[in-house]
């Protein structure tokens, strides 16, 4: 169980590698960097000499070889293979170990298959946004995935107690206020999709007369039938929309969360948690923080990657939080 341990640890810092490899490729706009997929312009990397740039543009005459971007989109893929291989690892060792298929294995490499996909129809589709917002939060879920199970190893050494008994309405509050912050999550893979970020530049809403250019019907309409949607399809009203709505989201989860990590503070001896409503709610203040930074300083890269990665870690937290008081109600 030891090298089982080992494996799933170094895969989850891979997997925080992945996700903050995949903001800096996608806020560089790098998404297409390579036109085809697995490979780069027909290659296994990026084609560098004179020769092959030259049968590169040829086979995709409408993408000339931007160097810079298509080593963001390979780095990523390398990356991203890496981890699938450690993870099918991970699940035909659990299984020689255990001598039966277990949940955790199966569901990180059915959705690690599922990423993998995800990844080839967002170069296939032209960053169709859908496809970019379900591989961002795939990303995000297999780092929870992998930590739960990460968890769930541990556990067998040192079992939950006994007498910590986590009460029915905070279990489920849990689960509700989980669901918000996909939903916020969602909405900020959306956001930056449909290349929103920027709509509104402005604090803390938008410009005069904002509540007269909403338009939600086109701001979450899918776009179907676009050949590239890549720098965005959508009127500036409506990301603006998109834009607007994640910012109120953004405060609903504050809140939601907020209260929910004050609740576990005040049940912490009852449930066993001391530390981790302190980093829920560390993890929730530096996210907020970060967000209203993007809008400030106009979205510098680097803060802009830091509010992708606090958020998959804001998540991965609050599921294990919700995990556990779970595992607690039911012992």
């Amino acid at each position: 169980m030891k090298i089982l341990r080992m494996l799933v640890s170094a895969a989850i810092v891979l997997a925080m590698l992945v996700i903050i490899l995949g903001a800096y490729t996608r806020l560089t706009d790098a998404g297409l960097g390579c036109p085809d997929w697995p490979g780069c312009y027909g290659f296994l990397k990026v084609p560098q000499h004179e020769t092959h740039v030259a049968l590169a543009e040829a086979r995709f005459p409408e993408r000339p070889v931007e160097a810079h971007k298509a080593w963001n989109e390979m780095v990523h893929r390398y990356f991203a293979g890496t981890l699938g291989l450690f993870i099918a690892t991970i699940f035909f060792l659990s299984w020689r170990l255990q001598q039966k298929i277990t949940l955790l294995p199966t569901a990180l490499l059915a959705l690690v298959v599922f990423q993998a996909a995800l990844g080839m129809w967002t170069v296939t589709l032209n960053l169709f946004p859908l496809v970019v917002m379900g591989h961002l939060l795939g990303g995000f879920s297999l780092l929870a995935l992998l930590m739960l199970y990460r968890w769930q190893l541990s556990k067998q050494l040192r079992p939950v107690l006994a007498e910590y008994q986590a009460p029915a309405t905070l279990v489920r509050a849990g689960w509700l206020v989980l669901l918000i912050l996909v939903g916020q999550i969602a909405l900020g893979g959306w956001t930056s999709a449909n290349y929103a970020a920027m709509a509104c530049v402005e604090l803390p809403v938008c410009h005069a007369g904002w509540q007269q250019q909403l338009n939600f019907s086109e701001a979450f309409d899918l776009h179907l039938g676009h050949d590239n949607y890549e720098f965005g399809v959508m009127s500036a009203e409506a990301r603006q929309t998109i834009h607007i709505s994640h910012r109120i989201g953004a405060v609903l989860t504050l809140l939601a969360v907020g209260w929910f990590a004050l609740r576990l503070w005040q049940q912490r001896q009852h449930i066993g948690m001391a530390r981790m409503p302190l980093l829920l709610g560390a993890l929730l203040l530096l996210q907020f923080s970060l967000g209203l930074a993007n809008i400030w300083w106009l979205l510098p890269l680097g803060n802009a990657v830091a509010h992708n990665f606090v958020a998959a870690n804001l998540l991965m937290v609050l599921t294990l939080i919700c995990v556990r008081l779970q595992q607690q109600r039911r012992s």
